[in-house]
C-alpha cells in the first residue's frame, strides 16, 4: 500500500503513524534505533506490506500492468489503490481528507527529529504537492506517477500507467474493494498482537 493507507492504517497514534511512515527509509540494524510506538509503526507497516504483497486479489492488480510495466507494476498498484481510498475517503473516516492530510503533515513536520533524512526531502515534495489529498483525482494520480517515474533508474513508462487505471477502472475498483476491507480486519488483529522484531 501506498502514503494513504499507510497513515490511515495507523489509526489516532502520533508514534505508530510516524514509524509507519518511515518504514520504508529504515534500513537494516537503523532498526535498533527506534522503540515503543516507532518501532511498533514499523513493524505494522511490514507486515502490511506482507500482507499485501501475497493477497490473490492484488496479484491480480499486478498481473494486469506487469506486461507493460515490469518490476514497476507493485508500485503503480499502491498509488492506484491509494486513489481509491483517497476518493471514498468518508467511507472510511470521520474527517475530510483535506482535514486528514493537514494534520498528517503537521505531525510529521512535528516530529522531524526523528525522521530519517531521506524521509525528510520526500516530506518536503509530499506537502507541497498535497500528495495525499491529489490522489483522489485521476489527474492526481498521473503526477504522482509522472514524479515516480522521473526518479526511477530506468525507464519506467509509469508516466503513462494512468492510461491503464482509465481503461481498466472497474477492474481495479473492484480489487480494491475485495481487497481493503481484508487488509483493515488484519491490521486489527496484527495490531492487538504482541510485537517482536
Amino acid at each position: 500500500m501506498n502514503y494513504l493507507a499507510h497513515l490511515y492504517l495507523s489509526g489516532n497514534h502520533p508514534e505508530i503513524t510516524i514509524g509507519n511512515f518511515i518504514a520504508d527509509h529504515v534500513k537494516g540494524s537503523q532498526i535498533q534505533q527506534y522503540s515503543g510506538g516507532f518501532l511498533e509503526g514499523i513493524l505494522l507497516h511490514r507486515q502490511i506490506d506482507t500482507f499485501t504483497d501475497a493477497h490473490e486479489v492484488v496479484a491480480m492488480s499486478k498481473e494486469r500492468l506487469r506486461p507493460i510495466f515490469r518490476k514497476y507494476a507493485p508500485v503503480i498498484v499502491d498509488v492506484f489503490y491509494d486513489h481509491f481510498l483517497a476518493r471514498d475517503w468518508l467511507k472510511y473516516h470521520h474527517l475530510s481528507l483535506q482535514q486528514f492530510a493537514g494534520e498528517s503533515y503537521d505531525l510529521l513536520r512535528s516530529h522531524q527529529h526523528v525522521l530519517p533524512e531521506r524521509t525528510v526531502y520526500m516530506l518536503h515534495y509530499m506537502e507541497s504537492q498535497n500528495w495525499l489529498l491529489n490522489y483522489a483525482t485521476t489527474d492526481g494520480v498521473r503526477r504522482a506517477l509522472t514524479g515516480l517515474s522521473k526518479r526511477t533508474t530506468f525507464d519506467s513508462g509509469m508516466e503513462r500507467a494512468t492510461d491503464y487505471l482509465e481503461h481498466h477502472y472497474a477492474d481495479f475498483e473492484k480489487e480494491f474493494e475485495r481487497f481493503f476491507p481484508e487488509l483493515r480486519q488484519f491490521v486489527a488483529v496484527a495490531s492487538a498482537m504482541p510485537k517482536a522484531i
